[in-house]
């Protein structure tokens, strides 16, 4: 049979792809078969990628994508899971597999992820690299550098690593070749991958494009004017492809009140922490901390900053030995131009339009040019590797033993005695374990390096092996140190969450709308067993709910964890059962009282893994009021009592006071001075309770709910409000009025009623349109002006060898 010939530039590509799938299994092979098929890690990945990616499967299969009843008290679907999972092909993959095979697939598509990061990153290095070999080692540098392997914790962050290297090799084909189109559908692709991380990489490319035209890059500097004006236009449209996704999703995020923080002050020009800086350093050295576990600098308030960039094997001296070759070349002084952006704090924040809070995701983008510096550097002559190594290791070992040996005193607060302390690191065994690896990983290096100048492929094939035994050898470290910190795995996540809440039967359902609450449990439990609650862990969700939380004390950043001091919230958001995971946590019953922390629940039962109770002051939803009061009025009151007067009167707008007449509504004069007993909570639960909805269901579009009432009312539902709503009272058009501060409310007249709310996500349909429109005006751009046919490069000069 005659062997299937592969073109050089894809047998380089698959070659690429199959050692970083090769490798990647066997980092996560291991754990997968250690948690039963599974790949658990701990905290946020835990708690979010892997429900979120069930979740967000099983609403796509039951076409229930406009409003999701399971993330916190409601979300727009879309909005809230553009950013994790509704752009990643990833995702998309899971779609034809059934719902219980979802958590199974979260490690080979991590596999899958891992490996075709290394191949985007060989695609794009290939045109630096005079062999595909060198390519292939870039690409697993990239693949497997200290921001990939820190952000296994955030699962959807790989999407950015595996697309950006295409876009930047789109630029390329471009500039070199004036290649129509792929500029355009790779704008497009990552734009609707990921948003946010689009952000980064627009900032990334000016830079990318200003410093190679600036620095006299012959296909880049002699640019005509049409074809700079063409690649806007390739620009513009690969943005505007994509606003089926993005023109929703920037309508929900824009009422998150988190991007409106911008970098101001000495804040702007210098981190607050002086920590930062050593951590910013040592993340180029070292393999990366654990997120929320910082070690190296405990105090530089910079967990979940994504501060990881060590490149396997190589390290440092790859970038050190570019920098220090005498040649000029484009990519030293974009790197140059990098760190410095990295070291201060509003350049920094660039890469997120300027927001203030320290993150560091553009990274990736960061390892990528470092990877281009270290294969280059391989290929070039006047690159001095001895010394560059010598500079890596010099500043490994200040880092190390500065930190690992610096002396601290301390006074005893017991006998004010002084007391001596070596090392500042906070978990001293896992710091030296990371600097040994450091070490051992250039101790290999120097090794490999003997084969360099006489024989080089068995350089590149040992430098590349080299590279994936160190790869996996820091990889199994970090997972499996992040998989102590957690003991939720076999205790809780294996037998009571991915079991779907199998082993909950409870007497509302399939009968009762209801939320439930989870007392001092593991974040987004609810979200496992597809129930609507009140505890979430979610970045992304309606203004509304932010805007309420903080009006009765309840911090809404990147949760919803209200306190059981908040106790009326339970019954005012139609609160009927609590689980009170017995592995996990706090009891719910006060020990020293030998009574619930929360007045008015009962025990009812134990099962799957939970003690649960009842709300015995339970409201369902769709409920009325007698009086109402201002938002004036509300804000007015004690913050503690807030809770509690929202079931006594209906919260209105100040310019809604005639909504609320019309609704039968009268003032509630003394709200100031009302009773805030426990025993008046009681009452006034009752109270409303007794004017609740006969009937609340969910479906696809909305909810419909049915009412009786002796005169005209208006009815209260705990749904967030949102533009997104349009009621129907009776079949006819009704006004939702917004009360509670942010929640809905609608009149209804006396006698029976029908209540319908339908769902339709803002700016989806125009999004859709413009997403036509682009793509077909993208067509008739291709058909334009590739005259010659073909949508394939233009033969233009071959750059010289120097521009490498």
């Amino acid at each position: 049979m005659e062997r299937l010939q592969i073109p050089d530039k894809h047998r380089y590509a698959l070659r690429a792809l199959l050692l970083g799938m090769g490798t990647a299994a066997v980092i996560f092979v291991p754990f997968m078969l250690y948690d039963k098929g599974y790949f658990l890690f701990y905290g946020d990945f835990n708690v979010q990628q892997v429900p979120f990616y069930q979740m967000c499967h099983d609403t796509i299969r039951s076409g229930n994508w406009r409003w999701s009843w399971t993330t916190d008290l409601g979300a727009n679907f879309i909005g809230s899971y553009s950013f994790y999972l509704l752009g990643s092909p990833f995702f998309w993959l899971t779609i034809p597999f059934p719902s219980a095979a979802v958590p199974y697939l979260m490690g080979p598509l991590y596999i899958l992820k891992f490996g075709c990061a290394c191949m985007t990153g060989c695609i794009y290095l290939r045109r630096y690299c005079q062999t595909g070999n060198l390519a292939v080692l870039g690409g697993m540098l990239y693949a497997f550098s200290g921001f990939s392997v820190y952000n296994v914790f955030f699962n959807h962050f790989h999407e950015a690593i595996v697309f950006f290297p295409l876009l930047l090799w789109a630029m390329d084909e471009y500039m070199y070749h004036r290649r129509r189109g792929v500029f355009a559908f790779f704008t497009f692709v990552c734009c609707f991958v990921n948003y946010y991380f689009f952000v980064g990489q627009v900032v990334f490319l000016a830079l990318y494009w200003l410093v190679r035209f600036f620095s006299g890059e012959p296909h880049y500097a002699k640019i005509t004017k049409k074809d700079f004006a063409l690649l806007w236009v390739e620009a513009v449209l690969g943005v505007a492809c994509s606003f089926a996704l993005l023109l929703p999703t920037l309508l929900a995020i824009t009422q998150n009140n988190r991007i409106n923080n911008p970098s101001n002050g000495w804040n702007a020009l210098l981190y607050d922490s002086n920590q930062r800086y050593m951590h910013i350093l040592s993340c180029f050295f070292f393999p990366p901390d654990l997120p929320a576990r910082a070690n190296f600098t405990p105090d530089s308030n910079s967990q979940w900053a994504s501060l990881g960039a060590w490149l396997p094997l190589f390290s440092m001296s790859g970038v050190i030995a570019a920098l220090q070759a005498k040649t000029k070349r484009w990519y030293k002084t974009l790197i140059t131009v990098l760190f410095v952006m990295a070291a201060v704090p509003v350049l920094n924040s660039a890469f997120q339009l300027f927001n203030a809070s320290y993150y560091a995701r553009w990274f990736y983008m960061l390892t990528l040019i470092m990877s281009l510096c270290t294969v280059t550097s391989l290929q070039r002559e006047d690159v001095d590797w001895g010394r560059a190594i010598r500079w890596t290791l010099a500043i490994t070992l200040v880092i190390g033993l500065s930190i690992g040996l610096m002396p601290s005193v301390t006074t005893n607060s017991d006998d004010n005695t002084k007391v001596t302390t070596y090392g500042l690191e906070k978990y001293p065994t896992r710091f030296w374990a990371y600097v040994s690896i450091a070490l051992v990983s250039l101790l290999l290096l120097v090794i490999v390096f003997k084969y360099y100048k006489h024989h080089k492929q068995f350089f590149l094939r040992m430098a590349t092996g080299g590279v994936a035994l160190i790869s996996v050898i820091y990889s199994l470290f970090y997972i499996t140190t992040g998989k102590t910190q957690s003991d939720d795995t076999h205790n809780e996540i294996i037998p009571y969450a991915l079991n779907g809440g199998a082993d909950i039967h409870l007497p509302s359902d399939g009968k009762q709308f209801c939320r439930i609450d989870v007392y001092d449990g593991m974040d987004n439990l609810p979200m496992y067993w597809k129930r609507p609650t009140i505890q979430a862990f979610h970045s992304i969700v309606p203004g509304s709910i932010m805007d309420f939380y903080p009006t009765v004390g309840v911090t809404r950043d990147v949760a919803s964890r209200p306190d059981v001091s908040v106790y009326a919230i339970r019954s005012l958001l139609s609160c009927r059962w609590l689980f009170d995971p017995i592995n996990h946590g706090q009891e719910f019953i006060d020990s020293s009282t030998n009574q619930p922390r929360m007045p008015g629940w009962s025990y009812y039962t134990t099962q799957n893994g939970s003690k649960i109770y009842e709300n015995q002051y339970f409201i369902p939803m769709g409920f009325s009021y007698d009086q109402y009061i201002t938002r004036s009025e509300y804000d007015l009151l004690p913050e503690a009592n807030r809770s509690l007067a929202l079931l006594k009167a209906l919260v209105v707008e100040d310019t809604d006071v005639q909504k609320a007449k019309e609704g039968g509504l009268t003032h509630f004069d003394k709200i100031d001075s009302t009773n805030y007993t426990e025993d008046r909570y009681f009452a006034d639960c009752k109270k409303r309770a007794a004017t609740a909805c006969s009937s609340f269901t969910t479906d696809n579009l909305g909810f419909t709910a049915k009412a009786t009432s002796a005169k005209e009312r208006l009815i209260f539902f705990s749904v967030p409000w949102e533009s997104g709503w349009s009621a129907e009272v009776n079949g006819s058009p009704a006004e939702i009025v917004k009360v509670n501060v942010g929640f809905m409310a609608v009149k209804v007249p006396a006698g029976e009623s029908t209540i319908r709310f339908t769902y339709s996500t803002p700016g989806l349909k125009p999004g859709v349109a413009v997403t036509a429109v682009s793509f077909v005006l993208l067509g008739g751009y291709l058909y334009a002006t590739d005259t010659t046919g073909r949508w394939r490069r233009k033969k233009l000069p071959a750059p010289p060898k120097t521009s490498n």
